[in-house]
């Protein structure tokens, strides 16, 4: 009988290519980052690139700047004995988790809020910056805090952050639009699309720096503290991170950074 279907031979060779790199990513991941900064010194954290103050990308410098990256570096220099040992890779608050738990980067310092639910999946530093979050409105908007929205108002968030779980909760009735990153919701709300933006304050006053425009609404709505998150199973870098903190926040080096 004629055969007309060999499918198999070619899904035996390419399986176990796929089951190889799947493997490779996953130890990837698992290896200990203290261990493996003993041979290569150089700490890869996941960074935003689109928020101001904390990181943006300065075309002029081709650099990323910001409170983050500041921070990210001093980190650095008290763990591996040189800043410059810090590399950056853009993140957004859908992708970081993911290219954490891949083993693409090594930490995530990008405005990202302690949560119980993000620890299920990663591991936290001590708080590096109190936040909370608010809302951005125009100056002329009649919106003065989160209790005048309602069924009328359309409120923009950020996939992947906790600002639209949080919104939902506090005004249920309004309606939420989440988009890609803070660039695309704040054009939004330029455009007309929404009636207020949602995310940390501490975010949307690097906005409001850039856009006279817009002021924020009433007072802040939650507490949003910021941690560095780290992968599951890496107690030592989680240890090694906390006691740099610690240390740039007792010789000054941390409010130098905040000050600028």
């Amino acid at each position: 009988m004629k055969q007309t279907f060999k499918p198999l031979p070619l899904l035996l060779l390419i399986f176990p290519l796929l089951l190889s790199a799947a493997c490779g990513s996953k130890n990837l991941a698992a290896l200990d980052v203290t261990e493996r900064l003993e041979d290569n010194p150089k700490i890869t954290w996941g960074v935003k690139v689109d928020t101001s103050l904390f990181g943006l990308y300065n075309i002029e410098t081709a650099e990323i700047e910001g409170f983050d990256i500041d921070i990210a570096k001093a980190l650095t220099k008290e763990i591996t004995g040189d800043a410059k040992n810090a590399n950056f890779v853009e993140v957004t608050s859908k992708t970081r988790i993911p290219l954490l738990k891949n083993g693409n980067i090594d930490a995530i310092i990008a405005t990202m809020t302690i949560s119980e639910e993000r620890k299920k999946q990663v591991d936290f530093s001590d708080v590096y910056f109190a936040a909370g979050q608010a809302l951005l409105v125009p100056k002329d908007s009649t919106i003065q805090s989160v209790s005048d929205l309602n069924s009328e108002t359309t409120v923009l968030s950020v996939k992947g952050s906790t600002s639209a779980a949080n919104i939902r909760e506090h005004a249920p009735d309004a309606t939420v639009l989440e988009l890609e990153n803070y660039s695309e919701a704040f054009t939004a709300l330029q455009s007309g699309q929404g009636d207020a933006m949602t995310t940390d304050n501490a975010i949307l006053l690097g906005i409001i720096a850039k856009n006279p425009g817009y002021r924020l609404a009433g007072d802040n709505f939650t507490d949003e503290p910021y941690g560095i998150a780290i992968n599951k199973g890496q107690d030592n870098f989680v240890q090694a991170v906390n006691a740099a903190l610690q240390t740039i926040k007792e010789n000054g080096v941390y409010d130098k950074i905040y000050a600028k």
